[in-house]
C-alpha cells in the first residue's frame, strides 16, 4: 500500500509539472503577486463549516496553504506537520487552512486520519484554485503554494517553495517576523 501511495504521489507531481506548462488555449494562467487583493473564497471545511475570506477581513491574517492531493505522501507529511504544530499559531491573530481540490468527504477523512485540529478546505470545482493560480485548468491538481493574506485582504507573502516537513513552523515564523516589523494598530 505504501508503494502504491508513493507511485500515486509521483504521478500527481508529474501531472502537475506538465499542466503548469500547458494552459488551455485562450486561458491565461493567473499570477497573483504580493500586494494584490486576494480573491475572496467560500469553501467547505473538513469540520462541516463553510469559510469565507471576507469573514476574517480586519480581524485575522489568513493562511491558505494549497496542497495537491489528500492521502499522498508529501501532502500527508505537510498537513500532518500543520496538525502537530497547531500550537505555533495559538497566540497569533491568524486563521490557517490547508486546501485542495479534493471533495469535502475526502478531506474530512483525510483530516480525521491526521487528527487535524484545523479545517482542511475543499475546492472540487477548482474555481478558487483557478482564481489563486494554483491550477491552470479545471482538471489540474493544486500546486503546493501558500498564501498569507493580511487584515486588509491583500497578499502579504506567497511561498512557492514549500518544505513540507517544516512548513507550519516556517509559516508561523514568517508571520511572527511580519508582526514584529508591522505591529497591528488599534482601531
Amino acid at each position: 500500500m505504501s508503494l502504491l501511495k508513493t507511485l500515486v504521489g509521483i504521478v500527481v507531481v508529474a501531472v502537475n509539472l506538465v499542466s503548469q506548462k500547458l494552459a488551455p488555449p485562450g486561458q491565461t494562467p493567473v499570477e497573483l503577486r504580493v500586494g494584490d487583493v486576494a480573491p475572496d473564497f467560500e469553501l467547505p471545511g473538513s469540520d462541516g463549516k463553510t469559510y469565507r475570506l471576507s469573514d476574517f477581513r480586519g480581524q485575522k491574517i489568513v493562511v491558505l496553504a494549497w496542497f495537491p492531493k489528500a492521502f499522498t505522501p508529501g501532502c500527508t507529511r505537510e498537513c500532518r506537520v500543520f496538525a502537530e504544530r497547531t500550537d505555533d499559531f495559538a497566540n497569533l491573530p491568524v486563521a490557517f487552512f490547508t486546501a485542495s481540490v479534493d471533495t469535502p468527504s475526502e478531506n474530512k477523512k483525510f483530516a480525521e486520519s491526521l487528527r487535524a485540529r484545523y479545517p482542511i478546505l475543499s475546492d472540487p470545482d477548482r474555481k478558487v484554485a483557478l482564481a489563486y493560480g494554483v491550477v491552470n485548468s479545471p482538471k489540474d491538481f493544486a500546486r503546493r503554494w501558500t498564501f498569507i493574506i493580511g487584515l486588509d485582504g491583500k497578499i502579504l507573502h506567497i511561498d512557492k517553495n514549500v518544505k513540507v516537513d517544516t512548513h507550519a513552523s516556517d509559516v508561523a515564523r514568517w508571520i511572527k517576523e511580519y508582526l514584529k516589523a508591522n505591529p497591528p494598530t488599534a482601531n
